[in-house]
């Protein structure tokens, strides 16, 4: 078995040009999650990142923060709690809009998810702008977390997202483009 490196994972990724709309670059990470070995980097590299800080909940952004949240959050011995496009969740639902960089958006967790006691990391697979990050932070928020750690498996700092995130929440990413 190779050993991976963290050079490995993002040169694993793939790039489409055009998605969701002319003159994103989008980063595709399903070329990086269909490769075992490095499907298990990117999960042990993160869960390694936080097994000391207390993590109770992990909340994943939908759909890609689903994938490796999960997984961390059984690393971590943690629940894991969906933030969800709007209607997709069965109970009373915080709801919050952002902007992304290439339009509007809405995400929603359930009100019941996230206690006072609880710390948690909000993970998804890529920092852009960081509107969808901030708006799962503002969700956590609303139920009055303890504290909100924030992570990412890559990020473009181009986009200068982490900016904003940083005077809310600890962030770290596995890499950046």
């Amino acid at each position: 078995m190779k050993k991976i490196t963290i050079d490995d994972v993002r040169n694993s990724f793939r790039n489409v040009p055009d998605f969701p709309k002319k003159g994103i670059m989008f980063k595709d990470i399903t070329t990086a999650l269909k490769d075992p070995e490095i499907f298990r980097y990117m999960a042990d590299a993160i869960a390694e990142m936080y097994v000391n800080k207390g993590i109770t909940k992990v909340v994943g952004i939908e759909s890609r923060g689903f994938i490796l949240g999960s997984i961390i959050a059984y690393k971590l011995n943690a629940g894991f709690v969906p933030v969800r496009k709007p209607g997709k969740l069965p109970a009373d639902t915080w709801e919050v809009s952002y902007s992304l960089e290439y339009g509007e958006g809405k995400v929603e967790m359930h009100k019941d998810a996230i206690t006072k006691d609880d710390v948690v990391l909000l993970h998804d697979d890529l920092l852009a702008t960081g509107g969808t990050a901030l708006a799962g932070i503002k969700l956590i928020n609303l139920c009055g977390a303890k504290k909100i750690y924030t992570n990412f498996i890559c990020e473009l700092s181009f986009l200068d997202g982490r900016k904003e995130l940083e005077k809310v929440s600890e962030v770290t990413s596995l890499f950046e483009f």
